[in-house]
This record gives C-alpha cells, structure tokens and sequence, in this order.
C-alpha cells in the first residue's frame, strides 16, 4: 500500500514554515502550549512539539503529525511544569524528520535551552561553516541549531548580552521563542520584523504567540505585538523589553495577509478577515466582469471572495464543499485515477453551476496544477464561463525569508505572462490584484515602507548569496 502526505492537496498552495507558543509562570504550561499550538496548527502540519521546564531540567515531547497526533492526556502529564514553549512545523527545504522537529533542546554547562524558530536565516550557511571550523558540532539540518551555538557561546557575557550579541550576527527573517532551565521564556524578532509574534496574559502570567487567534483559545489578553527588533525576556519578575537591532525600514510579510494567518488574527495591527475582503472588493474595482455567482476554492479565496461580492453585487456562492474528513495520510489513485486525488477534496455542486458563468476568487497561484485540474472538472460538469480573480499578485520572484518556493521554477507566473495563463489554466479571463491594490488594501500608513513583497516585485529587503540560499540549511 502507498501512502502519502497532505502535500499531495496542497501543491498548489504555498507553506509557511512553523507556529510558536511559549508561556511563563503557569501550573499547567504544557497544556496551555498545546491548546495554542492546536489554534495555530494551519501554521505548520508536519511536526509538533512542546518543551516545559521542571527541576531546572528541561524536558520535551514532539513527534511528526498534526498536535491531536503527537499529544495525548498522557503525555501531556509529564510534561508538568511553570513554563514552556511549543512549535508547530512545515519544513520549506530539506528532510521533514523527526530529528528536525522543535523545539530544539540543548544541555551546557549543566544548564540547558529549548528553542523554537519561525523564519529563515539567509546567512546559516556561513555561519555554520565558521562555527564548524571551531569544533562546533551539529545535530539537525536546520538554520534555528545556529543561533543556538552563537547563543552559547556568547553566554560568558550574561543572558542579555548573550541573545543581543547572537540576534547582531543573524541575517534573515525570525522570530524565536527560547526557554531556559531558569524557566525564563525569550521572545525574540528580527529587526524587519517578518514574521508575527506578540505578547499576551493569562492569568497574570505572560505568554508569547504567532497570532492572536492562539491567545484567543486559551483566554488570554492580548497585550500587543513584539517591535522588530526586539526581545523580550518573561521571568519571574516580570516582563523586560531589550532592543537589539534596529533597521532602516519594516519588512513584515504582506502574504501573512494574503494567506497565511488565520482569518481571526489581528497581525501587524490589523484584523485578517477585514483585511482580506478588502483585497476582494479592490479587486471587484479593479477588474469587474459580469457573472451569475462569485465563488472560492475552499478554503482559500473565500473572504476575499465575500468581499468581491459585497462590492460587486454579484451573489456569492458555495460552488464547491470541502471534504473535511481527509486525513494526513491518504491511499494513493493509481495512474488511471489521477484526478481522483483532487476531486476527492473539492466537489462542485452540479445543480448551483451548470449552465451559469461563475467568477472564482483565489489567493494565489503558485504552480497551476491544482486549479487546471479544477477548471476542467467545471467545464466537464457544463459551466459556462470561467473568470478567475486573485487577491494578491503574480508570485514572480522565491522567498528567501521561509516560504517554500525558493527557486523561479517552481513559480508558474515567473515565466508565463497572465494572458498565457489564462489559456493554460483553461480560463475566460485572469485578473491578479495589483501590488497598490493590495497595499491600500492594508489601511496601513506608508504601506510601501513597511511590508516585504519580493515575492511580487523582487525587491529583497535583506540581502543574501544566491548560490548559499539553496544550500543544506533547512529553513525553519
């Protein structure tokens, strides 16, 4: 029997590299890290893992799996103790193993750290070769094992200066959530501020998540977000903030926006789900056409496509449900059956679309196989017209910052102008968002200042070596 992963459904989409959760001072850490890391399990399905302090000794369950996989009530009590952090995973290069799962946990000089890491470093590789020619030997493939040598071995000069003399020699884009055997919890973020982490209470206690929707599980008060660049270390005695870098401008990801928060997280300031239906109603703007209904692909596309109907007046539609019941693990179609394994997600409602022209509402488009073959099972069905708009614009350029398209290859507009994908993807006509469509979008000030779309325009706020961004460091 063959059997494969969740990818399998979701080649077309892009994925983001991990979720972090890190909580301090509370009797039950462990199982409020794994109620966080179910809230933000859309952030990484490959891999999960939680780390707690008890007796200055740091202990750690993970495994590969969604969270309900690894963690069970068992597990979960023995993992007691006042503070912890927990990771959820996808790796964007390299070996989805158990060996790269996180948090990662190291012992010196009879003291011991777990970290968990959301990002990439651009400069890992050289890092790595420096610290190696020293002696330094590692254990993973991944770039987070780097800041924990550097870490290490700037402890001689205390735990503060420590984390603002490692944060200086990274390159990249990274939030890190760090436990000691102290039971401190560190939340760390990169000068550009790429990725979302914040800051929240529970109970009188402190805790750190990718996203609010995480806090919101769990009933914490959400305090506000990390400022790139900063670290904050939760003890005992509170909260302290450090500024360790600071850079010329921000550089958050705009596709945290587009597709990768959950649409119940505030991030950068600003509700997701608003947000997104404004990229559906600037696209109703933009590119108008007349339709019978305006429908997603479930699950993505689908508030940017209640935004397009609201501006439009076109009626918005369920054209396709969703098979929920699909697990991690499927068995293979054979060669005959190739289709099988998207018809068996998506199925279109027959009666709501033959006959009619239907816009559809997509967030992005990365290879095209996927939604070709969705086309077509429309046309066989007896759809009339296909218009297809999408809420952000042509993926041109990699991410070098921890998405998983790392070469132009993978990237179908990269090549292809949107009238040639029209005709590839089967369709009547292609609209993508504009980059001033989507950044006005935001209601942010200065929007042009303060994201990272290099993946649209190829303008990289964080330099890196072509040749090294494709080396053997996993990114996080």
């Amino acid at each position: 029997m063959q059997i494969y992963e969740d990818k399998f459904f979701s080649d077309e989409k892009p994925r983001e590299s991990c979720g972090l959760i890190g909580i301090s001072g509370h009797p039950e850490s462990a199982r409020i890290c794994y109620f966080g890391l179910y809230a933000l399990q859309h952030r990484g399905q490959e891999s999960a893992g939680i780390a707690v302090v008890r007796d200055k000794k740091i202990a750690e369950h993970k495994g590969m799996g969604l969270v309900p996989e690894v963690f069970d009530n068992a597990s979960l009590e023995k993992l007691n103790g006042l503070s912890a952090i927990g990771h959820v995973r996808y790796s964007t290069t390299g070996s989805s193993i158990l060996n790269n799962a996180q948090p990662l946990v190291i012992y010196h000089r009879h003291r011991s750290f777990a970290v968990a890491h959301n990002g990439n470093l651009v400069n890992a590789h050289s890092l790595k070769n420096e610290l190696e020619e020293t002696g330094a030997i590692f254990q993973t493939t991944m770039d987070s094992e780097v800041f924990l040598h550097l870490f290490v071995r700037n402890l001689k000069n205390g735990l503060e200066q420590a984390l603002v003399e490692t944060v200086k020699r990274l390159k990249g884009a990274f939030s890190f959530v760090v436990l000691t055997s102290e039971g401190e919890v560190i939340g760390i973020k990169d000068a550009y501020g790429f990725r979302p982490l914040c800051l929240g209470k529970l109970n009188g206690n402190y805790i750190l998540a990718s996203e609010t929707c995480a806090l919101d599980l769990v009933e914490a008060e959400f305090i506000r977000e990390l400022e790139p660049g900063e670290i904050v270390i939760i003890s005992k005695d509170g909260v302290k903030s450090i500024k360790a870098e600071t850079a010329c401008r921000r550089a958050f990801c705009i596709f945290e926006f587009i597709y990768f928060a959950r649409p119940d997280s505030t991030i950068y300031g600003q509700n997701v789900y608003k947000i997104r239906k404004a990229h559906g109603r600037c696209l109703a703007k933009e590119a108008p056409v007349s339709a019978d209904l305006v429908m997603p692909f479930p699950d993505s596309g689908t508030y940017a496509a209640l935004g397009f109907s609201e501006e439009s007046g076109i009626p918005f539609e369920m054209g396709m449900i969703r098979n929920h019941y699909i697990g991690r693990t499927f068995i293979q179609p054979s060669q005959s059956m190739r289709d099988f394994g998207v018809k068996v997600k998506l199925n279109p409602v027959k009666e709501i679309l033959k006959g009619k022209e239907i816009i559809i509402i997509e967030d992005s488009i990365i290879r095209g196989t996927t939604i070709k073959t969705r086309v077509k099972s429309l046309r066989e069905i007896g759809v009339k017209k296909i218009h297809m708009r999408v809420s952000g614009p042509p993926h041109r350029f990699p991410c070098h910052y921890g998405i998983d398209f790392s070469t132009r290859g993978e990237l179908i507009a990269a090549t292809k102008s949107v009238s040639e994908l029209k005709d590839i993807l089967g369709l009547d006509s292609l609209h993508y968002l504009s980059i001033d469509g989507l950044l006005k979008s935001t209601g942010m000030e200065n929007p042009e200042e303060n994201f990272c779309k290099a993946c649209f325009d190829g303008c990289y706020p964080v330099q890196f070596d072509e040749n090294l961004s494709k080396d053997c460091m996993e990114r996080e």
